[in-house]
């Protein structure tokens, strides 16, 4: 009986070591499937008469280039848009100017992802926790779908039939992703289980100035990864305008330089640069309505 009681200890000592270390053990990551921040693009949905505006303000603001301009159908049921891209040493933008109603969900989703496989994507994005919300399907290009990470971040995957060549970037933009304290945690493993990223910093006192609280902190958490940087934002909702619009961080050398050219453009600026920590940011709105941070960095 003694015997048969030790070996039941054992047992139980054994199962209980392997379930903490499935507790512990971080994510695997999935397989490697991005292909570099230059083919990542912010989604800008404007009105159609707003279409040329935005393009040309933008270019105006940070350089770059465009694609040329036409219409297409870019979602799996009948639609219509003005689409194009625009090249920019600091991040690439995707245009769209439906000129028919916009089928749900398009329009929610924050960023494109250029992979090296779809179906390998799909694969890697349902195994660290994401739902695929739009099935993936074909477009002028190739093939795309859309995942929803914990949370509620939309981002769309894409795979080009003929690759794209794009020029790599100057400075990586950042996707800023907003999240409450309950689903943070969770977004942030799966989203680095999904790209194969780090956490490359995590401040729970983060300056609320960023966020448009001067008198309070937040937590703030930096993930790099071969998709780009992403910025998780992690604050109780209570943000003033226009904290929480934007959808991409974008770097430059000269944030006055890069503003004086913005505003010459009809860029409005929406939040008067600042200085905390690492960075000098500023927010401002496009025509069309795009709103984005833009900063630099503080050398120290």
């Amino acid at each position: 009986m003694r015997t048969l009681n030790a070996l039941t200890l054992a047992l139980m000592l054994v199962a209980s070591a392997a379930t903490a270390g499935a507790q512990t053990r971080p994510a695997a990551s999935s397989p490697a499937v991005a292909v570099g921040p230059q083919y990542d693009t912010t989604h800008v949905y404007v009105a159609a008469e707003d279409f040329d505006r935005f393009v040309t303000s933008f270019v105006a603001t940070f350089g770059g280039s465009t694609s040329k301009q036409g219409v297409f159908t870019v979602t799996p049921t009948p639609s219509s848009t003005m689409s194009q891209l625009v090249f920019t040493p600091v991040g690439t933008v995707s245009v769209f100017g439906f000129k028919t109603p916009i089928p749900y969900p398009f329009g929610s989703e924050r960023t494109g992802y250029l992979v090296t496989d779809l179906d390998a994507a799909v694969r890697a994005a349902r195994t660290s926790g994401a739902d695929v919300i739009v099935s993936p399907f074909n477009d002028p290009l190739g093939r795309d779908t859309i995942v929803q990470f914990p949370g509620g971040v939309n981002m769309q995957l894409y795979w080009h039939t003929t690759a794209p060549n794009y020029v790599k970037l100057q400075t990586i933009p950042e996707n800023r992703v907003y999240v409450s304290p309950d689903r943070a945690d969770v977004f942030i493993r799966s989203f680095v289980a999904f790209s194969g990223g780090t956490v490359t910093g995590d401040d729970a006192k983060a300056p609320g100035l960023e966020i448009g609280r001067p008198s309070d902190t937040y937590r703030r958490v930096r993930i790099a990864s071969t998709f780009g940087n992403i910025a998780v934002l992690v604050t109780d909702g209570h943000l003033p305008y226009p904290y929480g619009r934007e959808l991409t961080g974008y770097e430059t050398s000269d944030l006055d330089a890069t503003l004086a050219k913005a505003k010459l453009a009809g860029v409005r600026v929406l939040v008067e640069p600042y200085s905390t920590d690492d960075r000098r940011s500023a927010f401002v709105q496009f025509p069309g309505g795009y709103i984005a941070e833009i900063h630099a960095t503080l050398r120290k």
